[in-house]
């Protein structure tokens, strides 16, 4: 399948008609399965992402701690991104994934509409999905003064009030952390249990104050919220809240493959090794695996996914030329290494 490319050689326009086959089909069009297939394009590899358009950052005003980009809203990353595996040969296609399976010494990808792609390795990077607790105001809120990671929008609740939803076993933590950011941090166990002597400890040591009973509510006025409506009615005044939601992992159509998610503290994840999973051909990137990659790290994930693919196919390629040389036969199999030149890239 090499040598096929999303880019017409004379005027440079690209196609994202889905074809029959590729090298690699990367499913997910996040920082982690853009970066990979553009590491791909560029190592004159036939790549298709597979986007099925539901990043997990979308609700936020913008991305934080990327480097050059700081500030810039999701949708205009991923359009550039888009852009550059275009330019580089690379097709991205809106599509659903359905299921993954074996086919011969490959896989076969099957979408939600019907069609069917041929595949000789596999990047899923389709990230995660946050489940917040059944709280109103908690969805309607998320991205904006509703957050879970310091990191990503922690510089934007510095020195608010801010309250911290119980969730599960590393709300605690969460409350820690943010008081880095604020001096005023309430911890509200919610439904949980209290928390521990060792905890509560930790927290009256960094001066977060503890407010127990169930969460009602948030209580938002002029499309912000301002506290915390507890369910015997009283109102805790708050300008941010954070919750860590449970995380889960995009991976039910990988079954047929054997591949499930496992339990993590923070949700569930599929494991790898450096995203290597147990199934030969198929690689994982980004928040599927790394439930604290921010967008940078899932970018990076991606980049050392493809590199190992890429390698990989080098292997298996350099493998079936040795044998067609040994028969006295070409020393590469056809159309290995011939990515046509694009107008314009001066390759």
């Amino acid at each position: 399948m090499n040598g096929v490319n999303g880019v017409n050689g004379v005027n440079g326009v690209h196609d994202d008609q889905l074809m029959d086959g590729y090298d690699v089909v990367v499913v997910g069009g996040g920082a982690a399965g853009l970066n990979g297939a553009l590491m791909l394009a560029r190592a004159r590899r036939s790549v298709v992402v597979l986007d099925a358009g539901a990043p997990r950052n979308a609700p936020a005003d913008g991305v934080h701690g990327l480097l050059g980009r700081e500030g810039m809203p999701p949708a205009a990353l991923l359009e550039r991104g888009r852009a550059e595996v275009r330019g580089y040969g690379g097709q991205v296609v809106p599509a659903e994934v359905e299921s993954v399976e074996r086919a011969g010494d490959g896989f076969e990808v099957r979408l939600a509409d019907g069609r069917a792609v041929r595949a000789r390795r596999v990047l899923v990077a389709t990230g995660l999905v946050d489940e917040l607790p059944d709280v109103p105001g908690l969805h309607e809120r998320w991205g904006r003064d509703v957050l879970h990671c310091p990191y990503c929008h922690g510089w934007e609740v510095r020195d608010q009030a801010i309250g911290v939803l119980g969730s599960g076993p590393l709300s605690v933590h969460q409350a820690l952390l943010l008081r880095q950011w604020s001096a005023d941090v309430t911890f509200f166990p919610h439904t949980m249990a209290p928390p521990s002597a060792e905890e509560a400890e930790q927290l009256a040591a960094r001066g977060i104050r503890v407010v127990e009973g169930e969460v009602d509510s948030l209580e938002i006025v002029d499309d912000r919220v301002v506290g915390l409506r507890m369910a015997d009615g009283e109102l805790v005044r708050r300008d941010a809240v954070a919750v860590a939601p449970r995380m889960v992992a995009r991976v039910g159509f990988l079954k047929a493959l054997g591949l499930e998610p496992v339990p993590h503290l923070a949700g569930e994840h599929l494991p790898s090794e450096a995203g290597r999973t147990e199934v030969p051909g198929v690689w994982v990137a980004g928040n599927i695996t790394d439930l604290a990659a921010q967008v940078g790290g899932a970018a990076a994930a991606g980049a050392a996914a493809a590199g190992q693919i890429n390698a990989d196919l080098v292997v298996e390629e350099t493998r079936v030329a040795v044998a067609v040389h040994r028969r006295g036969g070409a020393g590469a199999p056809p159309g290995a290494g011939e990515r046509p030149v694009r107008a314009g890239r001066g390759e």
